[in-house]
C-alpha cells in the first residue's frame, strides 16, 4: 500500500534507538524526509547512517534533549514546516511512588506530558494552515493498565492523553490528526535492560526472566519494533485522515479488556 506521504517532513523525537528508531525507519521507507533526534551523538549518527543506507530519504540528525527549550528549538529549526510529529521520550525509572520526591515528579511530568504538548503547540497551527498534519504520541500500555512502579510514567502519559483528546477534535476538520500508540512489551534495549536487576532479585537467569515475561503475553512473544514502526507510519498516512483522538494498543493481546 502506498501511504501517500512521500516527500512529507517528519520529526521523530528520541529516535536513535528503540521504538522511536523504528518509526523513523518506517517513515523514511515511505519517502519522508526524516529528522531523527537523540542525546547521544554517536548513537544518533549511527542510526541516521543506517536509515540513509536502506532508503533514499533525506535524514537529518539533531542532537539534543527534546525536553529542553534548546533541544526543541534545534528540532524545529531543522523542520520549520513539519508535516508529521512523533512525540517520544524516555520514561522515568521504575520505583515505588513512596520514593518520588517533588523534583522527580515534576521531571517526569515535563518529560512525558509537558514536552509533547509544547512541541504540538509549535507545529499544529502550521499543519492546519497547510491542510495536512499527523501527530502521534508514543505513550504506553500502562496508560490503560497501570503497572506498579511505573506510576509516574503512567500518570504523566495519561495526563497527555486526556489533554490531547479535546485538541484532536478541534483540528480534525483541517486534516490534522492526533493519536497515541500504546506499546506493550517490545524487544528493545529498554525492555532487556531491566532483566539483569530482575534476575538478581529473583535468583534466576536473565533468560528465565525473559521467558516468564513472554509467557504473560497471549502472543507468546515480545513485539518486533518494526511492527510498531509500521503502525506509526499508517497513522501518519493519507489513509488515516478519519482516525483521530484514538489510543491504539499494540501489545500482543496483553490488555485483558474488550474496550
Amino acid at each position: 500500500m502506498d501511504l501517500g506521504i512521500s516527500g512529507r517532513t517528519a520529526i521523530v523525537c528520541a529516535s536513535s534507538k528503540g521504538l522511536g528508531r523504528a518509526c523513523a525507519i518506517a517513515l523514511a521507507d515511505e519517502g519522508c524526509r526524516v529528522i531523527v533526534n537523540g542525546r547521544d551523538a554517536h548513537s544518533l549518527e549511527r542510526t541516521a547512517a543506517d536509515i540513509r543506507g536502506r532508503s533514499r530519504a533525506e535524514v537529518i540528525a539533531v542532537v539534543g534533549d527534546v525536553s529542553t527549550p534548546e533541544g526543541q528549538a534545534a528540532l524545529l529549526a531543522a523542520a520549520p514546516e513539519a508535516d508529521i510529529l512523533i512525540n517520544n521520550n524516555a520514561g522515568p525509572p521504575r520505583r515505588s511512588f513512596r520514593e518520588l520526591d517533588r523534583d522527580a515528579m515534576l521531571n517526569g511530568v515535563i518529560a512525558n506530558m509537558v514536552t509533547p504538548i509544547e512541541l504540538i503547540q509549535q507545529v499544529i497551527d502550521g499543519m492546519a494552515e497547510r491542510g495536512f498534519g499527523r501527530i502521534v504520541n508514543i505513550t504506553s500500555g500502562s496508560v490503560k493498565a497501570p503497572i506498579a512502579g511505573l506510576d509516574l510514567s503512567s500518570g504523566a502519559r495519561a495526563g497527555l492523553t486526556a489533554f490531547m483528546a479535546g485538541v484532536a477534535r478541534e483540528v480534525a476538520h483541517r486534516n490534522v490528526t492526533i493519536n497515541a500508540i500504546l506499546p506493550g512489551m517490545f524487544d528493545t534495549d529498554r525492555l532487556r535492560g531491566a532483566f539483569p536487576a530482575d534476575a538478581k532479585r529473583r535468583g534466576v537467569s536473565e533468560d528465565e526472566v525473559a521467558d516468564a515475561r513472554r509467557a504473560t503475553v497471549p502472543a507468546r512473544r515480545f513485539g518486533d519494533p518494526d511492527e510498531f514502526g509500521r503502525l506509526c507510519a499508517f497513522l501518519c498516512s493519507q489513509h488515516a485522515g478519519y482516525v483521530t483522538g484514538q489510543n491504539v494498543l499494540i501489545d500482543g493481546g496483553l490488555f485483558p479488556g474488550a474496550f
